[in-house]
C-alpha cells in the first residue's frame, strides 16, 4: 500500500506538471526552468541542495514540496539519519506549528523505504 501513495504522489505530479507546461505560459516554464537548473551540481552537491529544499519546504508547510524533496534527497544517497536532522532543523526554524508536516513527512519517507523493498 505505502508503495501506491509514493506512485500516486508522482503519477499526480507528473500529470499535472504536463497539463500546466503544455499552457506554454512562458512564465510558468521559466520558473520550472529555474528551478531544475537549481537543484544541479554545481558549489554544493545535489543532496545537500535537496535537503536546504526539504528545510524551507518544512518551514513554509508545503506537504507536496516536501514530498518531493524527500523523494529526491533519498534518490541523491540522503539515509535516514540525515533525514530526521535535516527534518529536525526545519522543526527548530519553523516552530512547532512545522510538526504536523514533520508527522507527514517522516510517514512519506516510510512509505519511500517500503516502496525499495
Amino acid at each position: 500500500m505505502a508503495n501506491n501513495k509514493v506512485e500516486e504522489f508522482n503519477a499526480y505530479r507528473a500529470n499535472m506538471n504536463d497539463k500546466l507546461l503544455a499552457e506554454n505560459n512562458k512564465l510558468i516554464k521559466r520558473i520550472f526552468n529555474l528551478d531544475t537548473n537549481a537543484y544541479m551540481e554545481g558549489a554544493l552537491d545535489v543532496k545537500t541542495k535537496e535537503l536546504l529544499g526539504l528545510v524551507a519546504s518544512a518551514v513554509l508547510r508545503c506537504d507536496d514540496c516536501v514530498k518531493y524533496h524527500l523523494e529526491s534527497s533519498k534518490n541523491a544517497g540522503a539515509n535516514k539519519e540525515e533525514v530526521m536532522e535535516t527534518l529536525g532543523i526545519a522543526t527548530l526554524v519553523g516552530g512547532t506549528i512545522v510538526i504536523p508536516h514533520l508527522r507527514r513527512a517522516y510517514e512519506f519517507w516510510e512509505d519511500l523505504e517500503e516502496s525499495e523493498a
